[in-house]
């Protein structure tokens, strides 16, 4: 029998039976490595782009520290977390997501928030962004979105064709753009925005009792953003508008600063919660789980050489210290792979060799070889575990702790499928004049699309959302709302 021609195939040619889900074991993971569509899609898409990154190309970068203000230990072994009063010096990478390393910084998109603790117990990387949420909550969907926010193949153009298609064909999106198309899409400055963690982890204390958490970093700045026609004229005038003001803000010894919270979820309510805890284009209610002070990140040194230090600066979300663990989140299990082979390839394989990634702390492992080594390459050391000549051993103490996974290795997707009522309730908290900002901005990026189809089907998720704010959105690009949404 002659295949479909038109089947989405691997590059060897095998046609793919799930894009649109991750295999896992059981309904909540973890992913598995089996999924080799999954590992091919991801480490071909980490190399689209040679030599910049492919996502978060443009950014800016800063020295400082982070001070602990209150005692987390009863949830956390981690040493950097141990103590009030305790300081570890840090380095942070603020950044537009889709455009190119020239493009202008007062775009709307949303802004990395990565952070590197150079702590005792290795680097630990919080990769995150100024949003709680993203735009999707499985890794294998992430090339297909970045592709729709880059340029169209022929005509080299940013194209809202692709955007908008893709959005309205992935309804888990909503509570993510209805944040970016909102006065939140384009923040002030970096300083004056949130960041977060956005991925729910898991923290582990000494007895080795664990909880779920989630990280919310509040700037101390207070919250401002772009009116949208003077983000327009900066973006032409001063592309680099945000990078200057957080250089000359440092500079002037006008050092930001951003308190830490956390949320705790004891491990049993992952099975009860009203909204699935790991699916990260969710927020969990402040009211279920009020935040919880951690302490304070103080940013008071500029880079020497924005090269060195910021464009050769990686972050992987996989690089935890103990007492610091993953959860099933889909999205998350796929970056644990993605960023660091992304760094392995923009990079090179040695790239924590570099002074700004190397760790403050003695390292010992068996790796050896490699483009660019920049040590001593191990010199004569043991270069195998285990061995019988006294060279480093694992440590069973920092094993990572368990957690039940159960039912069959299947592609399936989450269990909850409501992604309507956080966008809604976001939506009905906003003043009258925020959702008039809001249904301006998504009326002025949708009228380019060519297709009333992709106009409509996205129409239909704002109105299941919340039917006035539909119903805004359509009479503004001169429709109606679909019958039976």
């Amino acid at each position: 029998m002659t295949a479909n021609q038109n089947h989405l195939t691997t590059s060897w040619g095998a046609p793919v039976g799930d894009n649109q889900n991750s295999m896992t074991a059981g309904r909540r993971g973890p992913t598995l490595i089996q999924d080799v569509h999954l590992l091919e899609k991801l480490a071909h898409f980490n190399r689209e782009r040679v030599p910049e990154r492919v996502v978060h190309a443009k950014g800016a970068g800063a020295h400082g520290y982070f001070e602990v203000t209150n005692d987390v230990s009863k949830y956390t072994k981690a040493n950097f977390l141990s103590e009030v009063g305790k300081r570890t010096p840090m380095f942070i990478r603020f950044s537009t997501v889709a455009g190119e390393l020239g493009s202008a910084d007062t775009v709307r998109d949303p802004r990395g928030f990565a952070v590197k603790f150079y702590t005792e117990e290795g680097n630990y990387d919080l990769v995150g962004n100024n949003t709680p949420v993203f735009f999707i909550r499985d890794a294998i969907k992430f090339p297909d979105f970045i592709h729709t926010q880059k340029r169209h193949p022929q005509t080299h153009l940013k194209n809202p064709n692709a955007v908008w298609d893709f959005w309205s064909l992935s309804p888990e999106s909503l509570h993510q753009v209805t944040i970016l198309m909102s006065d939140r899409g384009i923040p002030a400055t970096y300083r004056h925005m949130h960041g977060f963690g956005s991925h729910t982890f898991k923290w582990v204390n000494a007895e080795g009792e664990a909880v779920w958490v989630k990280y919310h970093f509040k700037t101390d700045q207070g919250i401002k953003n772009l009116d949208v026609d003077l983000a327009a004229k900066l973006a032409g005038e001063n592309p680099d508008y945000h990078t200057e003001d957080l250089f000359n803000a440092i500079e002037a010894g006008d050092f930001p600063s951003w308190t830490l919270y956390v949320q705790i979820m004891p491990l049993e309510d992952a099975d009860t919660y009203r909204f699935d805890p790991f699916d990260v284009t969710k927020v969990w209610s402040q009211k279920d789980y009020p935040l919880i002070e951690v302490g304070r990140m103080t940013l008071n040194r500029n880079p020497e050489n924005y090269f060195a230090e910021v464009e050769q600066a990686t972050f992987s979300p996989g690089n935890f210290v103990p007492g610091i663990e993953a959860s099933p989140d889909k999205m998350l299990q796929g970056r644990l792979f993605a960023y660091a082979d992304a760094h392995r390839y923009r990079v090179g394989v040695n790239h924590n060799q570099l002074p700004i990634n190397r760790p403050q702390c003695p390292v010992h492992n068996n790796q050896r070889d490699g483009f660019m080594r920049a040590d001593g390459n191990g010199g004569s050391g043991m270069y195998y575990e285990p061995n019988s000549f006294g060279g480093p051993t694992e440590a069973p103490q920092h094993r990572t702790t368990p957690f039940e996974v159960s039912g069959e290795a299947n592609a399936v997707a989450y269990d909850h499928d409501d992604h309507y009522t956080q966008a809604g309730d976001l939506y009905r908290l906003m003043s009258e004049d925020e959702r008039a900002r809001l249904v301006r901005n998504i009326v002025n990026a949708m009228k380019p699309v060519e297709k009333d189809e992709i106009k409509l089907r996205q129409i239909g998720h704002f109105y299941k959302a919340d039917p006035e704010y539909g119903q805004r959105i359509a009479e503004g690009l001169g429709l109606s709302v679909p019958q039976g949404v």
